[in-house]
């Protein structure tokens, strides 16, 4: 793994959360996006060399949805970069980490993405994400 990539975190209005940001992080979020399969609209700030995430759900089904409404707003994942996504889910099954999408999928921000069940990494939901060419 490369570095911490970005932190994604969970919140119930972007519009509100982007003004939140934008006055605590003192920058406007450069990018918003809307990921459809994974039922979310997300705003991207940049600090430095991190990012930080906030993904709004888009229905009521949606994985973002559904961890507001059992835990609140807050931290969702935090994302590594990786060089060779492919490699990393081979090393990471053999070490015996759960992987929720064995195949990568489109994220936002232009990455190829994966996440590492909870139950297998202390309660923390972990994506690896590597640019997509």
């Amino acid at each position: 793994m490369n570095k911490i990539e970005h932190i994604g975190i969970a919140v119930k209005d972007l519009t509100t959360s982007n003004e939140l940001f934008s006055k605590l992080l003192n920058t406007s979020p450069y990018k918003n996006e809307t990921v459809a399969n994974e039922g979310v609209t997300t705003s991207f700030f940049k600090i430095g060399e991190s990012k930080i995430e906030l993904l709004e759900a888009t229905h009521s089904e949606s994985p973002i949805a559904k961890f507001i409404e059992k835990k609140g707003e807050g931290i969702h994942h935090i994302a590594y970069e990786v060089s060779d996504i492919y490699a990393e889910i081979q090393r990471l099954k053999a070490e015996g980490f759960i992987v929720l999408n064995e195949i990568p999928k489109k994220g936002a921000d232009n990455k190829l993405v994966i996440f590492l069940h909870p139950k297998s990494t202390n309660g923390v939901l972990i994506e690896l994400c590597q640019e997509m060419n």
